[in-house]
């Protein structure tokens, strides 16, 4: 079909309609959160080139490795890897081969993987003691009962950020056992199938998720709409979602509050809280997965490993 335009006055309005919807359908073919992303580390290349009076697109394998070099000094691994994978997306959105699957590119960043590491150092994740101290120490406000209610469901639901600010009252029924929640749309769920999540009683009032965000519900009157959101300064509730940022700050002033650093913690502290909790309490893979609804076990098994430190440590019970 090669380049799509609507400015081609010969095509039909309502084929011109068809190019522009698989223009959007395109657009959407990714998250926006990675859209994003892939955006703003584009962005960093492509200033970088221009500095350098060098081709962005299309690059050179060279110009890839000189700019790997340059910053791999002071960026994380992680983040020189989604700069590769924002230079190889851009190529092949501009039909160019990908210069990042060259031997040269591909030699140089097994290099400097292998120099810095690729250990990850992500932020503290929130533990079950760390939550009843933060679900005790909310004061009895409406923002109090907003930010518990969302605490306790994100950490219960091992919600991403974007997945607890996108729940609706809707997609929230109360059974027997607790609620389950609708994820209309997640990470894992491009496609927009959708997933149940089970989120079930406490066994304690004051951290019962269950219990939080009925009170939270009825205190602010939702019926329809966004689950959680924003509060005004005159204690009035938006008719509009809280943003993921918005579920960082909440969780940071949280911890603050029970005197835990809040630069080690942030929005997915709950994910990877029940995470390694579960694990600390023997909880088998395949039900943290379940829960998580994590796709690779990869990332599970390393808050197993975590939650695992000191199960059956060989250093324990020796005397010492």
């Amino acid at each position: 079909m090669g380049d799509l335009t609507t400015g081609n006055n010969d095509l039909s309005t309502e084929f011109q309609e068809v190019i522009k919807k698989v223009k959007d359908y395109t657009r959407h073919s990714k998250a926006a959160n990675t859209t994003k992303s892939y955006r703003a580390d584009w962005e960093d290349f492509t200033g970088w080139c221009e500095r350098r009076a060098l081709s962005p697109l299309p690059a050179d394998p060279q110009t890839v490795v000189l700019y790997l070099t340059d910053l791999a000094d002071r960026r994380k691994t992680s983040t020189l890897q989604r700069r590769l994978s924002a230079i190889s997306q851009a190529h092949q959105a501009a039909g160019h081969d990908s210069p990042t699957n060259g031997y040269l590119v591909r030699t140089v960043w097994a290099g400097i993987r292998r120099t810095k590491g690729t250990y990850q150092e992500g932020k503290d994740p929130i533990l079950v003691e760390d939550l009843r101290l933060i679900a005790e120490s909310m004061p009895d406000t409406l923002t109090g009962k907003r930010d518990r209610a969302l605490l306790l469901v994100g950490f219960s639901g091992g919600f991403r950020r974007s997945e607890l600010v996108s729940i609706d009252r809707e997609d929230v029924q109360t059974v027997p056992r607790g609620m389950v929640i609708l994820l209309r749309r997640s990470k894992t769920d491009q496609d927009g199938r959708g997933e149940k999540v089970g989120i079930p009683r406490g066994s304690r009032p004051e951290t019962c998720p269950v219990r939080a965000l009925e009170e939270w519900l009825g205190e602010a009157d939702i019926q329809t709409g966004p689950v959680f959101r924003p509060i005004n300064r005159h204690g009035q509730v938006r008719n509009r979602r809280l943003t993921d940022r918005s579920v960082a700050l909440i969780v940071k002033k949280a911890v603050q509050r029970v005197g835990l650093d809040p630069n080690r913690f942030a929005g997915h502290s709950l994910r990877s809280g029940i995470a390694t909790s579960a694990a600390m309490a023997g909880k088998d893979e395949r039900a943290i997965m379940k829960q998580t609804r994590h796709k690779s076990t990869n990332m599970v098994r390393r808050y197993i490993r975590d939650g695992e430190l000191f199960n059956d440590n060989a250093a324990s019970d020796l005397g010492l």
